[in-house]
């Protein structure tokens, strides 16, 4: 069955968003707490809906998965949740994030929050005016009076300064011509001589004159063009200054009418949650993901919220690198503050990061002077503290030598990494070594397991990045914004499953390894474990293994070795 485009009375008037599962769910438990939407594994109900709805997506007009048609696909991400409705029912929601093929209401997902397409609504109608008011700017600033006024103003300023520049020059052979003469007039007699001074003194006058004349004629042609110019431009600019502040009024309305509804009843505007009469500029696309259409959906309903999950379908996203079927949280720019309002009241799942966080981990000591230490990192434990950890591996070792003169740490490893960390005991240390990783002379090499089996067996991903403003930390492959980054791979092992791997990073970005692990134009293979770029696991599979720079005070070359135990699954 191909889902129909639905109207917005129809969706409002008939509960057609509510699913009955199609797999018989009796018994499977439900979860004694809502997901936390932000790192959570899919519950079992979620992932029956989604593969539910999967069949149903494959069903539509578009081709998703690229059969051969790149150009004209595209991945989305959908999400699903589970619900009670009020006879109890258990069964399931599903939204899509943003608009499907231009649309906002599809037969079986549930309608957005705000149909900003409503041809009767008043955004839709705000954007006919601004659009009104950007076809009279583009017509005059395209008006052909307007375009040769522009030319022949910078034609008339081009030919004054190269007919300045001639008479200049004209006039300045003219006047060393004159001063050989007067050096011989001294062999005239005086009457002679007066005359021919005369004649000289007149000539200087007249080129004086005619450069005066010049400039004077010049400057009154361009003053002339540059005020009908302007005329017309003030006209342009006075249209762009009402199209602003009509920009802003419609905005400012969208961010009020922008309504959230939570589990105890209490509604929030986007103004309040994001705090905008303070300044605050909610990220572009608030509201339109797929979990606050879910929720709010269901709070209209009177339905109770079981769990959720979001899923990537389609094409990857290549910035994001977003995978076709994989499960991805929330994300935190657009939906943390919307989410945490709309789940007051219910009784949500903890956080697991914190409990992972929170636990007790064995800081190993590989080496120590006077100078530096040497530590062998654990996989989640901070390499410094964060708002809600202050546990990490500055904090200890600020609390185990508390006569440190310098900065402790030099570089840092992922809270999910495990591995070598290099740490100093003075000003002069932390300098010296620091120095080595900005000039790239510190040896690194990390140990790692692909969470499946690549065919490459070595070589360079050079892909630049930069962190995701929406969404951090998550970095992004980005070719416009992006700094360099750049890792050499040599793969170590193979099995049917999973491929160990050598990383050598040749520079230290944020999440580099992971990054160019994930992408389409890396390895196109997640490291196991990755829960950003990947797929959770009980750990991130990358270790930290090598490394060798320069001790700052005995002047030598140091190497460390720490073997991360891993081996693929046969």
């Amino acid at each position: 069955m191909v889902l129909e485009n639905k109207t917005e009375e129809t969706d409002h008037t008939t509960n057609t968003c509510f699913s009955n599962f199609e797999t018989d769910v009796e018994s499977i438990p439900l979860p004694q707490k809502f997901t936390y939407p932000f790192n959570y594994k899919p519950h079992p109900l979620c992932l029956i809906a989604a593969e539910e709805v999967q069949t149903k997506i494959a069903k539509l007009p578009h081709n998703f998965i690229n059969k051969g048609d790149e150009t004209n696909s595209f991945g989305k991400m959908f999400g699903v949740l589970i619900v009670q409705n009020e006879n109890k029912t258990l069964g399931y929601l599903a939204a899509f994030s943003g608009k499907l093929f231009g649309g906002n209401h599809f037969e079986g997902f549930v309608p957005p929050i705000l149909d900003t397409l409503d041809p009767n609504g008043f955004y839709k109608k705000g954007e006919e005016e601004i659009n009104l008011i950007n076809k009279a700017i583009s017509e005059l600033e395209n008006e052909q009076t307007f375009i040769d006024l522009i030319f022949e103003l910078e034609g008339a300023k081009k030919e004054f300064e190269e007919l300045l520049i001639s008479t200049k020059e004209s006039q300045k052979k003219k006047k060393e011509i004159r001063d050989n003469k007067r050096q011989q007039l001294h062999n005239l007699q005086e009457v002679e001589r007066l005359k021919i001074e005369e004649e000289l003194n007149n000539e200087s006058s007249q080129d004086q004159y005619f450069l005066k004349d010049l400039k004077r004629f010049w400057k009154s042609k361009i003053s002339l063009l540059t005020e009908t110019l302007d005329v017309k431009r003030q006209v342009i600019s006075r249209l762009k200054e009402e199209r602003k502040g009509m920009s802003a009024a419609l905005q400012q309305k969208l961010f009020q009418a922008y309504n959230f509804l939570n589990y105890t009843g209490e509604s929030k505007n986007i103004m309040d949650i994001f705090d905008v009469a303070n300044g605050n500029v909610p990220p572009s696309g608030s509201g339109e993901c797929a979990a606050p259409k879910l929720l709010h959906y269901a709070f209209s309903h009177g339905f109770r919220p079981i769990a959720m999950a979001e899923f990537w379908w389609g094409e990857p996203n290549i910035s994001e690198m977003r995978k076709h079927g994989q499960y991805y949280p929330a994300c935190k720019s657009k939906c943390k503050p919307i989410l945490t309002h709309m789940l007051e009241g219910l009784d949500v799942e903890e956080n697991p990061m914190v409990h992972t966080l929170a636990t007790p981990k064995e800081l190993k000591f590989i080496y120590e002077d006077q100078d530096i230490i040497v530590v062998n990192k654990p996989p989640g434990l901070l390499s410094v503290p964060g708002k809600e950890i202050k546990d990490s591996v500055m904090t200890r070792i600020a609390s185990l030598y508390p006569d440190i003169t310098g900065p402790i740490i030099v570089h840092r490893l992922d809270m999910s990494t495990s591995g070598i960390m290099i740490l100093t005991k003075n000003m002069e240390s932390y300098h010296h070594i620091q120095s080595q990783f900005t000039k790239r002379k510190v040896t690194k090499r990390y140990e790692a397991i692909l969470e499946a089996v690549i065919t490459q067996n070595s070589g360079n991903i050079d892909l630049p990045l930069r962190v995701d403003l929406d969404n951090r930390p998550r970095q992004l492959v980005c070719y416009t914004y992006g700094k360099s980054a750049s890792t050499r791979y040599e793969v170590i092992a193979r099995s049917e499953k999973q491929t160990l791997i050598h990383f050598f990073p040749i520079t230290g970005r944020t999440h580099q390894l992971r990054v160019h692990s994930s992408h389409t134009k890396g390895l196109n293979c997640p490291i196991l474990g990755d829960d950003l770029y990947g797929k959770m696991s009980d750990r991130l599979y990358l270790h930290a293994a090598y490394i060798k720079f320069n001790h700052p005070r005995l002047d030598k070359e140091m190497e460390f070795f720490v073997a991360s135990g891993f081996s693929v699954e046969e």
